[in-house]
């Protein structure tokens, strides 16, 4: 049996080199659309193609053609979208779910196969990392029981995605919510949470929040034009 994980992350491809060594069948990893594209048009036919962590559209023509399953961050119908972390985190939550859905052309509209629980604490590094593994756990479980999706029910709840000029601090926010915004943008290939002091623009990472204070790393540049 074939099988496609569509990802990007580094978490993702460790996680797809130590964990399919264990698990039958002839597994592919792709990290663009390209590759995506190329495997699909190059007759490899696969039973499910996976998306742990991806942040591109997938073209119809698969969707429709291939049993793709996506992992997202939410409870849905709740928060349905994009960047469902950070819309979670500035939302005041502090746990989610990992669902598993099976996609179709509306945006993370279609049936469940499982959903599993997950803490949103941390950096927003760990936080995918914590997801990615418990999302080859649910990879497995599909595999193995054959696991059939069922359709979502409730009210349906549309996050926005974010744009790079979100991560600008707001003013007036408690030093928690301050805390929350750095670590929920604290990921590789993520806008930083920044301040603007004057022609500097200030980016935070690697947060920590200790009694009335925050600590954390600082990267000062001039500003972009």
């Amino acid at each position: 049996m074939n099988y496609i994980v569509a990802a990007v992350g580094d978490w993702n491809r460790k996680m797809f080199d130590e964990l399919t060594r264990n698990l039958a069948g002839n597994w592919h990893y792709v990290s663009t659309p390209a590759e995506l594209n190329k495997k699909i048009q190059g007759g490899f036919s696969p039973r499910y193609i996976f998306f742990p962590h991806w942040r591109w559209i997938v073209p119809i023509n698969i969707v429709t053609n291939y049993e793709c399953i996506c992992f997202h961050m939410t409870d849905v119908p709740y928060g349905r979208g994009g960047s469902p972390l950070q819309n979670l985190i500035v939302r005041g939550h502090k746990y989610t779910v990992v669902t598993a859905l099976r996609m179709e052309e509306g945006l993370d509209t279609g049936p469940v196969y499982l959903k599993e629980p997950l803490s949103v604490a941390g950096r927003a590094e760990d936080i995918y990392q914590r997801a990615s593994e418990l999302s080859w756990q649910m990879m497995a479980n599909i595999i193995v029981n054959q696991i059939e999706p069922v359709s979502q029910e409730g009210k349906a709840v549309v996050f926005s995605r974010r744009t790079p000029k979100q991560s600008e601090i707001p003013q007036n926010l408690t030093l928690d919510q301050v805390y929350d915004y750095i670590r929920m943008l604290d990921a590789p290939d993520y806008p930083k949470a920044f301040l603007r002091e004057g022609s500097y623009q200030l980016e935070f990472d690697n947060a920590k929040r200790i009694d009335d204070e925050i600590i954390a790393t600082v990267k000062i540049k001039l500003k972009d034009i």
